[in-house]
């Protein structure tokens, strides 16, 4: 940690120099990657309280839900990160849903047999995004990179017909 360029950290040590402790959670989390943060909330035991709390936040109700949902998260942002490809593909992660999602959600649900399909992880990062930025423009971005690329088939990626009239991408 004490390599890093964060300005913040080397600050923090310059700061506390004598102090050998690491600096505390809520500088650290600013320079953890999504996948750590996944995996640190995943292996905290279900009996840590704020678990829970973290979970109903994210309008997931309860601790046995949102693990998966941050996996997957991660495992996408891996593939995009690597430039690997999306269409198409057997995604890895199953995202575990919800039987009565709190907020908004889609009716026409995909089978589990769609589950390795983007579209579910899609809909899972918009649910979590609308909680925690109501204003996003998620939808706008990927109707926009749809229309860009006509030849892809949204049916490849598990979408439905009208996915967009659905509540969750209003």
């Amino acid at each position: 940690m004490q390599q890093t360029r964060e300005v913040f950290i080397t600050e923090h040590y310059k700061k506390y120099h004598t102090d050998t402790r690491r600096p505390p959670s809520w500088k650290t989390l600013e320079v953890v990657s999504f996948g750590v943060i996944s995996k640190f909330y995943g292996n905290l035991k279900s009996t840590v309280g704020s678990k829970d709390s973290i979970a109903a936040q994210l309008g997931t109700v309860n601790h046995t839900f949102l693990p998966s949902w941050l996996q997957s998260i991660a495992q996408i942002r891996n593939i995009c990160a690597h430039h690997g490809r999306l269409w198409n593909k057997n995604l890895p992660g199953r995202p575990k849903l919800l039987p009565k999602p709190p907020k908004p959600w889609i009716s026409n649900v995909p089978t589990s047999n769609e589950h390795y399909m983007l579209y579910i992880h899609l809909c899972c990062m918009k649910y979590l995004i609308n909680i925690i930025n109501p204003d996003n423009s998620f939808t706008h971005k990927l109707k926009d990179l749809l229309a860009k690329y006509p030849n892809i088939d949204p049916n490849a990626l598990g979408m439905k017909p009208n996915w967009e009239n659905e509540p969750l991408w209003k």
